[in-house]
């Protein structure tokens, strides 16, 4: 009787040879290719899991490709995942080597197993190599009418790889048209909603190129496919059921019944446990009665339930993007939500920033009917250990403060927290009762009793230090230590390293000479010394401008700089409502979490140095390092600027740039471009002959401040025209990138360059600007010497928000000294105006 066959035995993996690990590998891996030897497909698995740590933790293993792909024939799908898995990580780097995976992957695409064949055709759409494209066709083509739903599914998501790699192959192979047929058709839910986020992606990206892609974009929206949608909307899953109501939010009714029904078919997903769901659900609702003021309002009502239980449960990620979406739309409606401050109120286990969300939340509810409770809440949170969060609290103690009329039980609590002895809580209520007295002076004797008390040695911070001289330079009669303590801060200028608190002492002191003249003449003499010594410049210029006006006429200085105050009746939000409403339109977004609208963190120009496609070409960002070119001006407000009325500080807004003004006089030799003063006694800014430049707009008002300072007339060459443009304009990258594909030119115009144009365009910044000044933002700009390319807004003041809008394009040759420039704009009848008002802009920086 023979002796039994013994079975080969394979060393195993563990087993180093002493090559290195790799070499081992691929030794141990040569060796098992082919073979059926008994515990070889265990083997295999061992070597192959080898492999993938290696290929995690960072190891380049790129070397065993070919024995990886010599092993991967075999039925195990274990094995064919971690082949799979290599091959996709390492084929994009080693296109040579991809080559060879393609007649197995192929040969899997038609496998019995219908998991293996979706895995094959995934692995083989996400190869990315361009040069393997033809191979990707038929088998994709095969996958979308596979009888399985799970291959049908992943060729759906395949065919959007394969744009990526290759767009003109997807479209000449007719995928979207396959696409939009399987989504329409195939009973599958899954397969459904893949089509549904492959076809879109496809038509947003082809939709910019191809007229043809952008009609069937808009076919997406028509009414068969958004109810063919919304009546399998159960069948979805969480993900697919925020794909498609995020659809159907862009979705336009024809007639109100549509709105209604839409709204009665989702009237179930409001209680739905996922609160994606839930919030896309409540964006549909809202986007879709947003014309409808009653039926908007009654939405309001119907959601507030299901957010508000959102908010209760879930983790405290969740709870926070609920929250933001609950703000935002209490910012809309706050009466609405008065009822229900008390689910805003902070839980212990709360983390801080959902406390503090929660307190803009009660600030924003606060009414007559629940001020008392809400303020008596907060009052507790300026006890808690989290500084941060106490802080807050008083923040909004006091913005309740200042939007409520009776606020005899709120300052009392305020006075209150400066017995508490702690610094942080100290200096946040001094800076709130300086706002509670700029807006309810009849409440000065209750406060100032109690802000007498706090010694300015306790008080560090400058905010708080600038709001305790401001109080006493304003109440310096009414505080009997005033000059004294005023003095001993004076005494201490060179240890103040805060700029803003100098600035403070030196009009809190002059307040006070005003009013007590002899205890404060020599405070006051110290304070100008110290201030026209100072190396800030702002401290130093307002010494100098106090020392003057005092020498010139003491009558004359008390009505400047200590004017009889009227009380401030509305503080100036941080947000316009254009921002707002810009906001609420990409509501279920991370606008909303980060409470800003999405180019402000998208697009490059926010973010720094960017560029555009297609036509608007590779610019660099309009906005310098140093943020001095932005879209729109933010003009910070100091004591002084309550001299100025309402209309007069819109005034300086709209003309000053950066907070200072340079006037220049013409040379009256015929020349309108060279700007040089004709009076030898002036000091005249010669800022267009040097190419630095210009900080502000040479309009109207400042042409009579010229006048009084002997200067002249300003000449121009080119007449004014009626048309007004918008200092506060904003137009985001994307927005106007649409608008410039699609409006025509409205006109054509070339300018020549003078000398002294092209010595001041030293870079694109200069010309930037000078042009903002004029009310005319650059949206992007480029170039190097002798080539510029800019692209400038502006808005008529007229128009509606979104509308009026002109856009210029504007390419400058130094070397030709030419200067070509393109209009398009909404309004094509003031075209004309608006280049003349460009023309006068470009005259003024030095161009003909």
């Amino acid at each position: 009787m023979a002796p039994p066959v013994q079975s080969q035995r394979l060393p195993p993996p563990s087993q180093p040879s002493g090559k290195g690990e790799v070499g081992e590998l691929k030794t141990q891996l040569r060796q098992l290719a082919g073979s059926r030897a008994p515990g070889a497909e265990d083997l295999k698995r061992e070597l192959y899991k080898k492999v993938i740590s290696y290929m995690t933790i960072g190891i380049d293993v790129s070397s065993l490709f070919s024995e990886m792909v010599m092993c991967s024939a075999t039925s195990d799908i274990v094995l064919k995942k971690m082949c799979y898995l290599y091959v996709g990580n390492y084929a994009k780097v080693h296109p040579d080597l991809a080559l060879l995976t393609i007649n197995f992957l192929q040969k899997d695409c038609q496998d019995e197993d219908p998991m293996i064949r979706g895995l094959a055709l995934r692995s083989l759409c996400s190869l990315r190599v361009k040069n393997l494209v033809e191979y990707l066709v038929g088998p994709l083509r095969t996958g979308l009418q596979d009888s399985n739903s799970y291959v049908r599914t992943v060729a759906a998501i395949g065919a959007l790889k394969l744009y990526h790699i290759s767009p003109s192959t997807c479209i000449d192979s007719d995928f979207p048209v396959a696409l939009k047929a399987l989504m329409m058709h195939d009973p599958d839910a899954k397969v459904v909603a893949s089509c549904l986020s492959s076809l879109q992606e496809i038509l947003t990206l082809e939709g910019s190129a191809s007229e043809e892609a952008s009609k069937e974009r808009e076919l997406l929206l028509s009414k068969p496919v958004i109810y063919f949608l919304l009546n399998r909307i159960r069948e979805f899953s969480e993900w697919a059921q925020c794909l498609v109501l995020d659809l159907v939010s862009k979705y336009v009714p024809s007639e109100s019944s549509e709105i209604f029904d839409i709204m009665n078919l989702l009237e179930d997903r409001l209680q739905h446990a996922n609160s994606a769901v839930v919030l896309a659900t409540i964006n549909v609702f809202l986007h879709l009665t947003i014309s409808m003021a009653d039926v908007h309002q009654q939405v309001y009502e119907r959601i507030k339930a299901p957010l508000l239980t959102l908010v209760g449960s879930g983790s405290s990620e969740q709870s926070y993007a609920v929250l933001s979406h609950l703000h935002l739309l209490v910012m809309r409606a706050p009466i609405l939500f008065s009822s229900d401050y008390k689910h805003f109120y902070c839980r212990y286990s709360d983390p801080s920033y959902v406390k503090k969300l929660k307190l803009e939340m009660l600030t924003a509810v606060a009414n007559e009917s629940n001020t008392y409770e809400i303020v008596t809440e907060l009052s507790e949170y300026a006890a808690n250990v989290d500084v941060l969060i106490a802080r807050e609290s008083i923040r909004a103690v006091g913005k309740i403060a200042l939007q409520q009329y009776d606020v005899n039980a709120i300052v009392d609590r305020l006075l209150q927290f400066l017995e508490m002895e702690k610094d942080y809580v100290t200096a946040e209520t001094l800076v709130l009762v300086k706002d509670l007295l700029r807006k309810y002076p009849q409440w000065s004797q209750d406060c100032i009793a109690v802000v007498g008390n706090v010694s300015s040695k306790n008080v560090e911070e400058p905010k708080a230090k600038a709001a305790l001289v401001w109080m006493l330079g304003e109440y310096s009669q009414d505080m009997l230590d005033a000059p004294y303590i005023l003095e001993s801060l004076i005494d201490s200028w060179d240890e103040e390293d805060s700029a803003e608190v100098r600035l403070h002492l030196l009009t809190a002191v002059t307040k006070c000479f005003f009013k007590r003249p002899p205890e404060t003449q020599k405070a006051l003499g110290a304070a100008l010394a110290a201030g026209l010594a100072d190396a800030h410049q702002d401290v130093h210029d307002r010494a100098l401008f106090y020392y003057r006006l005092l020498q010139h006429d003491v009558s004359v200085a008390e009505r400047v700089i200590n004017p009889p105050k009227q009380a401030v009746s509305v503080f100036a939000d941080t947000q316009s409502s254009e921002v707002k409403d810009r906001i609420f339109d990409e509501f279920n977004s991370l606008s909303v979490i980060y409470q800003e609208p999405s180019y402000m963190f998208i697009d490059k120009e926010h973010r720094g140095p960017f560029e555009f496609s297609e036509d608007i070409g590779a610019l660099a960002s309009g906005a310098s390092p140093d943020n001095s070119v932005l879209p729109s001006q933010r003009v910070e407000a100091s004591d002084n600027d309550l001299l100025l009325s309402a209309s007069e500080k819109e005034d300086n807004r709209g003309t000053a740039t950066n907070g200072s003004l340079s006037y220049s006089a013409p040379d009256y030799n015929g020349s309108s471009t060279a700007l040089v003063s004709h009076s030898p006694s002036s000091t005249v800014n010669t800022a267009a002959v040097s190419g630095a430049p210009p900080t502000a707009s040479i309009s109207q008002p400042i042409i009579e401040i010229d006048d009084l300072l002997g200067l002249g007339p300003v000449m121009t060459t080119t007449p004014t025209p009626a048309l007004k443009l918008n200092s506060k304009t904003v137009l985001d990258p994307a927005t106007f990138q649409r608008k410039w594909g699609q409006l025509p030119i409205a006109l054509t115009q070339d300018y020549s360059l003078t000398a002294q144009g092209v010595a001041s365009l030293t870079s694109p910044q200069v010309l930037l600007r000078h042009m903002q000044g004029h009310l005319i933002q650059c949206i992007a700009s480029g170039g190097q010497p002798p080539n510029f390319k800019f692209f400038f807004f502006a808005q008529n003041s007229e128009a509606p928000s979104g509308a009026g809008f002109f856009l210029v394009e504007c390419l400058v040759n130094t070397s030709s000294s030419k200067a070509h420039v393109k209009v398009k704009a909404d309004e094509a009848r003031l075209s004309q105006d608006f280049a003349v008002l460009f023309q006068s802009a470009l005259e003024k920086f030095g161009v003909s």
